[in-house]
């Protein structure tokens, strides 16, 4: 096993939660799978709603799941790559043009770069950066809805643009913890865009779908069609709140709440026939609490109705509740709850699954990843993969560009040209987290 930690490219990503810190380690074999040979998993005590609130616990807690990792993989780590979440992540629709030369000429790669690059000049409300840029189609001179335009002619190109934005002392304050530890930010990913490599196939993306990823703090969502990302929110409630609402429904501890959550609590009251009677024991020799299922599935039941009410009207808002053939993949620690995917499709008319992060990983992985409470860190894990390899890829490229004295082969040519716009992604966000001063921390 060492032989091979040390012959591949080993990939560590970091997930900061507001329930669990989780660093997990791993790289591609050469089946096309992931190799997942570390992880740490730590109880989060510094993030509040997906936000570092606490610097020096968020800081203990990276620590400790980092040496766990390392220590699994008996190396030690220099990079990471983080996530980034939280209630301050905003997105909006831009349209983009340019106005080229030289219509004989045909529409290169750098002028997508142009326009791309004049996103992230947009004026944004004080303190707030941008995260991602996604292309969703464009337009070359009249001929609309196209998904990749280099190789084409035309004078007027344009592009309509999904930008993701965050608050810039959110992501400085996870830079701050990670560099703490000693390590490195590569880069930072938007964790609802992650968790959507783990648990989503290319075929559902295709056919439209979104993905709710319930964590502990918030609730993230992601609507693809054809393919591209068409719509990102976060609401800020999670499973905690769902605890906090049984805590005083129940008038109970927020352990004991938080247990009977995961061990009794369903999320459709009309699914409990039996209605057994749970017992908590009573504080310091008082007498012990009865608490009926049915009246705990009733509590749980009205708070997920309420997050799925905000999920329907971000799909509605999105203007493609009618078009998401795949309905809906509910995944983080929330989609544990029972009978919680009935009451998605009830309360959406959208067909439900639960969506767990094993599609990619390799034959023998371990069995607490398959659990939908690793979606992000798996997912994670998957796109910064996927990044590296690109980013080797355009290298690769640049250099062949750089040495040919001859005309470049058909082959190399088709594989370029393949690569489309979505390549200058990682780049953009890489330069974005590399151009922040040191003075600043």
């Amino acid at each position: 096993m060492e032989h091979i930690h040390n012959t591949q490219k080993l990939v560590v990503a970091l997930d900061i939660g507001t329930t669990k810190v989780c660093a997990i380690a791993g790289y591609r074999n050469e089946y096309d799978k992931i190799e997942v040979v570390g992880m740490g998993t730590v109880v989060s005590e510094g993030v509040t709603r997906g936000v570092v609130a606490n610097i020096d616990k968020t800081v203990k807690a990276i620590r400790e799941s980092i040496h766990n990792a390392e220590r699994q993989c008996k190396r030690d780590f220099k990079i990471v790559h983080v996530g980034i979440a939280g209630q301050h992540i905003k997105s909006l629709h831009h349209h983009g043009l340019l106005v080229r030369n030289d219509y004989n000429t045909e529409i290169s790669e750098q002028d997508v770069e142009k326009l791309i690059k004049d996103m992230y000049k947009l004026v944004l409300p004080p303190g707030d950066k941008i995260l991602h840029v996604i292309p969703q189609e464009f337009t070359v001179d009249d001929e609309q809805d196209i998904l990749d335009p280099i190789g084409m002619s035309g004078i007027r190109l344009e592009a309509n643009f999904h930008i993701i934005t965050g608050q810039i002392t959110a992501s400085r304050n996870i830079l701050k913890c990670v560099e703490k530890v000693g390590l490195e930010v590569a880069d930072m990913t938007l964790e609802p865009i992650a968790s959507a490599s783990a648990v989503l196939s290319d075929e559902e993306k295709e056919a439209g779908i979104a993905l709710v990823d319930i964590g502990g703090g918030t609730t993230d969502i992601t609507i693809f069609k054809e393919g591209i990302i068409r719509h990102t929110a976060v609401i800020p409630f999670g499973g905690n709140v769902i605890t906090k609402d049984i805590q005083e429904g129940c008038t109970v501890m927020l352990d004991q709440a938080e247990k009977l959550k995961v061990k009794f609590g369903s999320a459709l009251a009309d699914e409990i026939y039996d209605n057994r009677i749970i017992t908590i024991p009573g504080l310091r020799g008082r007498e012990p609490k009865e608490i009926s299922e049915k009246n705990l599935a009733r509590i749980i039941q009205s708070r997920v109705e309420e997050i799925f009410d905000y999920v329907f009207w971000e799909i509605q808002r999105s203007g493609y509740d009618k078009k998401l053939f795949g309905g809906i993949v509910l995944t983080g620690g929330g989609s544990l709850l029972k009978h919680i995917n009935l009451l998605a499709e009830y309360h959406t008319g959208l067909p439900a699954r639960i969506g767990e992060p094993v599609e990619h990983l390799a034959h023998g992985y371990n069995g607490v990843l398959a659990s939908p409470i690793y979606s992000t860190a798996v997912g994670l894990l998957i796109h910064s993969i996927n990044n590296m390899e690109l980013e080797d890829q355009i290298n690769y490229y640049e250099k062949q560009e750089e040495n040919k004295d001859t005309e470049e082969p058909v082959e190399e040519a088709e594989v370029k040209g393949g690569r489309k716009i979505f390549n200058k992604l990682f780049t953009y966000t890489k330069e974005f987290f590399e151009a922040q001063p040191d003075t600043e921390f």
